[in-house]
């Protein structure tokens, strides 16, 4: 039997006017039927749990003039006796009650309800009444009593002493039992700050910093100056920053708060994401500064220029001629692949004339490039630019403005590369290419199949540091990969950008010809490279839907 299907049974069954009417019904009958239906139902625990919180809910909802909420204390002052079901059903109880709390209440309920429930607070922390503490924090914060309704109670029940040392007293056996969340939710929700160093420091050490951080929030400004130096000492430089900037104590820790950045946009600056970068530094000039040193040191010179033109910025454009050099023995470039010339196309005419040139190679390299997005829960961008490059030359067309100005014309061009089986296309990690496409044009028949494919990245067991690294292993030479993540909507793209784009597509042709020509030498003849059977990879369709592809058998 089903949880939904045994709590009807039991509506109608048992006492049907039990769920819909609670004057007539005691606080003992009202929990037996709770725990009748949970003990018969088959599904999961947790499955009866959100339905018997669903159930409960409409009955207070139902009956918020007969006083739901302080049946609800009641409750809790029997729950105890249901042993193994005191703990859940607690918890049960107390949920139903926020919920329904947030809809509908009424005020001498729940006025006479807090004054039950402080009692009980006082029967628990006293020993006359068991209950977890969670389920204490969670009478207290759900009745939402204070101080005042706990004075209430003990001038009636003539105990001594007041509210507040009765809080605080318990408070300190939690602090002994190392239950310290619960102690500070208990002293927030009293509006206790008595407690002061000694007890941030006490939880610190016990490694308990989320709710050291939590205590220092609610003491203020000069308990979070200790926590965060606290963090200095230790070496923990990233949690005392986080609380530097969500704290405002920049003033306070201006030393840190700049390491702390510069932290951050070193993280950014490594993942190629310059614009985000430049953003999170927010004209600061001393970040600003950082920023250009990082660019520097990635190789990354038009970034360089840009920012110091941008921030007015001297010093740092004299030096950059000779390390660019260096740059150029480190990494290849257009001249190293014998390169002549790489066309930007975004109109009709330059597409024609494209195509036309491409339907005389046997081999083309193809690449992709869009603007990164690291924004959670934002749509992906559109494919910007795609890359075609033959041994000699490579074209690189503008997607975005094609599709806008002739999304027919754009189809039937690229039709005639991507499905055609006289010419092999070349990728790498070209399923991931495959899919942005059809993301990004699912509209257009070009991009909805490819034939004749070669995916580099198969060819090889092992290709570690991926195109780049592939690259120098087969040719001796990698690329410079700090361009991957730049702004590929911008327009016009930079030289750089051109550059980068272009060398992705062409040197997949020349790792392409590199181990065509060794796959064809004698069985005898060694250079330092195992033979690769590439022919066998070769795949002769490859549907956009992922998994649809048909590999080529290899040629005898």
């Amino acid at each position: 039997m089903g949880m939904d299907e045994t709590s009807t049974n039991t509506q109608t069954s048992v006492s049907k006017h039990a769920f819909f009417d609670l004057s007539n019904v005691s606080p003992l009958v009202f929990l037996y039927l709770l725990r009748e239906c949970y003990a018969h139902g088959t599904c999961k625990a947790t499955q009866k749990f959100h339905a018997l919180q669903q159930q409960l809910y409409l009955v207070l909802l139902n009956n918020s003039k007969v006083g739901p909420a302080i049946l609800i204390a009641r409750c809790l002052y029997i729950l105890p006796v249901f042993d193994s079901y005191c703990d859940g059903f607690s918890h049960l109880v107390l949920s139903s009650l926020c919920r329904f709390l947030k809809v509908g209440k009424n005020n001498e309920d729940l006025i006479e309800a807090k004054v039950c429930a402080a009692n009980l607070f006082l029967d628990i922390i006293g020993g006359t009444v068991t209950h977890d503490e969670g389920v204490v924090v969670k009478i207290v914060q759900g009745f939402d009593f204070d101080l005042t309704d706990i004075d209430k109670v003990m001038r009636r029940a003539k105990i001594d002493g007041t509210a507040k040392e009765v809080v605080r007293k318990y408070a300190d056996k939690l602090i002994d039992l190392q239950s310290y969340t619960t102690a500070v939710d208990m002293l927030i929700h009293f509006s206790i700050r008595e407690r002061g160093e000694s007890f941030l420091l006490k939880m610190l050490e016990c490694r308990q910093q989320k709710v050291a951080e939590k205590w220092a929030t609610y003491m203020g400004k000069s308990m979070l100056c200790l926590l965060v130096q606290q963090y200095v000492d230790q070496k923990l430089l990233k949690p005392a920053y986080d609380i530097i900037k969500k704290n405002n104590l920049r003033e306070e820790f201006p030393e840190l708060y700049h390491q702390g950045k510069e932290s951050a946009l070193k993280k950014l600056a490594e993942k190629g994401v310059w614009d985000i970068a430049e953003a999170r530094a927010n004209g600061d000039r001393q970040l600003v500064e950082y920023l250009v040193y990082l660019a520097m040191e990635d190789g990354y010179y038009e970034k360089v220029e840009e920012l110091c033109d941008r921030y007015s910025l001297e010093g740092f454009l004299n030096s950059k001629e000779p390390e660019s050099d260096l740059l150029n023995r480190r990494y290849l470039n257009l001249h190293d692949l014998s390169i002549d010339d790489v066309c930007w196309v975004d109109e009709f005419n330059g597409l024609r004339d494209a195509i036309r040139y491409f339907k005389g190679c046997k081999v083309v390299g193809l690449d992709c490039e869009w603007k990164p997005n690291y924004e959670k829960g934002s749509k992906p961008s559109k494919v910007s630019i795609m890359q075609v490059a033959s041994e000699k030359k490579v074209y690189i067309f503008d997607l975005i403005k094609l599709y806008n100005d002739s999304p027919s014309a754009l189809d039937e061009c690229l039709s005639c590369i991507l499905h055609s089986p006289s010419i092999l296309k070349l990728g790498y990690n070209f399923q991931c290419d495959v899919h942005q496409l059809a993301h990004s044009y699912g509209e257009l028949n070009c991009f909805k199949h490819f034939e004749m494919l070669l995916d580099v990245q198969n060819v090889f067991k092992e290709p570690r540091g991926g195109l780049s690294g592939l690259a120098e292993k087969i040719l001796g030479t990698g690329l410079n990969k700090t361009r991957r993540n730049s702004n590929w909507e911008q327009r016009p793209l930079s030289v750089y950008q051109l550059e980068y784009a272009a060398l992705d597509a062409a040197v997949l042709v020349h790792i392409f010809r590199h181990v065509r020509r060794q796959s064809e030498r004698p069985s005898g003849a060694q250079d330092g490279h195992a033979k690769i059977e590439w022919k066998s990879y070769i795949i002769s369709h490859m549907g956009s839907s992922k998994g649809h592809l048909n590999r080529r058998s290899p040629r005898r």
